[in-house]
């Protein structure tokens, strides 16, 4: 079976999603949802090497242990769909430049999806042919798009 097949959504996370899924104490968080629902191959995840970097950086920057930075990159590697970046320009830009690899990612890769709970990413007005979501309403609409 194709990996796009149970929802057709192809994603970008942008960081604080996935440094919250680490970080959480909660089996049944939604990010840690979010997390398993990927790795069971409910939707396909999107990453640029800019993207990958950022996601590096930044769980180093929170202390997550080493060894579980190490699976989620391998697994990001080995599971997820990489984009090569060959349009720079974007509609708008967000306030933090930190969040421009996020959406250069799903731009370029053509997501649906960008989840994030970040809100330079949330309150950009212009439109993207992807949606930017927080997770619950990601989540909501993944639960809906599998049980069609």
């Amino acid at each position: 079976m194709n990996k796009e097949d149970k929802s057709g959504f192809k994603v970008v996370p942008d960081t604080n999603v996935i440094i919250s899924s680490e970080l959480s104490k909660n089996k049944k968080s939604p990010n840690r949802d979010f997390i398993e629902r990927w790795l069971n191959e409910e939707f396909f995840v999107l990453f640029s090497d800019d993207t990958l970097i950022e996601y590096a950086v930044k769980l180093r920057e929170m202390e997550i242990p080493e060894d579980k930075v190490a699976i989620f990159l391998s697994n990001l590697i080995k599971l997820a769909k990489k984009v090569s970046i060959t349009t720079f320009h974007l509609n708008c830009y967000p306030e933090d430049e930190d969040d421009i690899c996020f959406l250069l990612c799903a731009e370029n890769g053509n997501a649906t999806h960008l989840v994030t709970f970040d809100r330079h990413l949330l309150d950009l007005k212009c439109k993207f042919t992807f949606e930017i979501v927080r997770i619950a309403s990601f989540l909501k609409k993944l639960r809906s798009a599998i049980e069609l």
